[in-house]
């Protein structure tokens, strides 16, 4: 059975000092979050579309590393993911991504973590949608 999530978003004005707003009322987690050309390209506070995909990227990735340690007999009592999405500016393209995972798994091997955590980011939903290389540093902690 399929299901769906969504986001809004809403833009007036043109590229440069036009102004948007973000939202996610399936969650509820923001409304009305600010974006804009200097939010994305700029220092200006606010959100952007490729901050964004590198939080759904890192969560995506978290959950699907500890239901693969769970499926090989592990549990992670910690696990810290960072994605960065590497962006080039003319034309506007992100190119890449960048996850740095940190864990601490009771038990396994680093080879055992190593593996699970590739097959993780090979396979996590947000890895296997995006058409760019995603690269990973993955470090276990004692």
């Amino acid at each position: 059975m399929g299901f769906k999530r969504f986001a809004t978003a809403h833009w007036e004005g043109d590229l440069k000092s036009g102004r948007g707003a973000m939202s996610t009322p399936q969650s509820g987690l923001f409304a009305e979050q600010k974006y804009s050309f200097n939010t994305r390209f700029g220092e200006e506070k606010g959100t952007n579309p490729e901050e964004l995909l590198a939080a759904a990227h890192a969560g995506c990735f978290s959950m699907a590393l500890s239901f693969m340690l769970q499926n090989a007999g592990f549990t992670a009592s910690r696990i810290d993911s960072r994605a960065e999405v590497m962006m080039e500016a003319a034309p506007p393209s992100a190119t890449g991504v960048k996850l740095i995972v940190s864990a601490k798994v009771p038990g396994i091997s680093a080879e055992q973590f190593a593996a699970i955590a590739d097959n993780a980011k090979q396979n996590c939903v947000i890895s296997r949608a995006l058409g760019i290389p995603v690269s990973m540093e993955a470090t276990l902690e004692g």
